[in-house]
C-alpha cells in the first residue's frame, strides 16, 4: 500500500473513533486498495466503517466535518467514504442501507447523503451491494475483525442482478459522439470486464486485471489493451466500441 494512503487511513480511524467512540466496531479500506490495484494520481480511497447501531444527525455531521478533506487532507483523487450499521454489513442485502455517505477531495466534488433512501436513482443504487461484496471478498481491516465476517457476500441471484443495473446505467452514461478516442471509454469497457469476470469466475479483480482474464478467456484482446493503455496515458477507445463490448458483456451477464 501507498506509504501516504497508509498514513491518512490511520488518522482517518482515528477521527472517526473520536467522533464515535466504541460504537465504531470496524473500519476497512475497500476498492482499488482492496484489490490491490490503487494508482497514485488516479485512484479514489475507498473506506467502509461499520457502526454498532444507527447514527443520529449530530454524528453523522460531526463524522462528516472531521473526515472531509477540509479537514483531514486526502492525498488522493479523493475519499469515498460509506458508514454502514454492523447488521446490514452482516446482512448480504442488494439495498444501499448506508448510514451516511461521504465524497471529498482536492479532485473530488464534494457530496453527502445523509440516508440511504436519499440516493437518488438516477445516480444508482447499485454500489453498495457491489462494494459490500467485494469487502466481503478482500476488504482490507483497518479495525475491527475480518472484513470476510464482517460483510456478507451477496446471493448469486442478487449479484447477477446488481451488475445488469450497473452495466445499463453505465450504457446510458452520455460518450462523445462520433468515433475518435472517447475519454471514459476506457473504464467503460473495463468497468465491463470486472463484472463480467466476478460472473464467470466467482472473483472480484481488479479493472485491469480484469481485463486480462477475458483476453486469457479468449475475448478480442486489442480494445482491452487499448484501454488498458489508456489509463497510464494512451488514446481511450471509441464510444461505439465501448458501448458495442459493454453489450456484448450485458448480454452474457443476463443469461442466469
Amino acid at each position: 500500500m501507498d506509504r501516504a494512503v497508509r498514513d491518512y487511513l490511520a488518522a482517518l480511524v482515528d477521527r472517526a473513533r473520536a467522533v464515535l467512540g466504541d460504537d465504531l466496531v470496524g473500519a476497512y479500506a475497500a476498492g482499488s486498495v482492496a484489490l490491490d490495484a490503487y494508482e497514485p494520481g488516479r485512484s479514489d480511497v475507498d473506506v467502509a466503517l461499520v457502526c454498532a447501531a444507527a447514527l443520529d444527525d449530530g454524528r453523522k455531521r460531526a463524522l462528516v466535518d472531521a473526515l472531509r478533506h477540509e479537514a483531514q487532507p486526502c492525498p488522493a483523487r479523493g475519499l469515498e467514504l460509506v458508514v454502514y450499521r454492523r447488521d446490514v454489513a452482516r446482512s448480504g442485502t442488494p439495498d444501499p442501507g448506508f448510514e451516511v455517505e461521504l465524497n471529498t477531495g482536492a479532485r473530488m466534488p464534494f457530496r453527502v447523503t445523509w440516508s440511504a433512501g436519499e440516493r437518488p436513482v438516477e445516480d444508482g443504487r447499485f454500489w453498495y451491494g457491489l462494494d459490500r461484496s467485494i469487502l466481503h471478498q478482500g476488504g482490507y481491516a483497518l479495525l475491527g475483525p475480518p472484513a470476510a465476517e464482517a460483510f456478507a457476500d451477496l446471493s448469486h441471484t442478487d449479484l447477477r442482478a446488481l451488475l445488469v443495473d450497473a452495466l445499463r446505467w453505465w450504457l446510458a452514461l452520455p460518450l462523445p459522439p462520433g468515433d475518435g478516442p472517447a475519454p471514459g471509454a476506457e473504464d467503460a469497457v473495463l468497468g465491463a470486464a470486472r463484472s463480467l469476470a466476478r460472473v464467470r469466475h466467482g472473483v472480484w479483480l481488479s479493472k485491469v486485471d480484469a481485463g486480462r482474464r477475458l483476453i486469457a478467456d479468449g475475448w478480442p484482446a486489442d480494445l482491452i489493451d487499448r484501454s488498458i493503455a489508456a489509463r497510464r496515458g494512451g488514446p481511450p477507445p471509441s464510444g461505439p466500441e465501448a458501448r458495442a463490448f459493454q453489450r456484448r458483456v450485458l448480454a452474457e451477464v443476463l443469461v442466469p
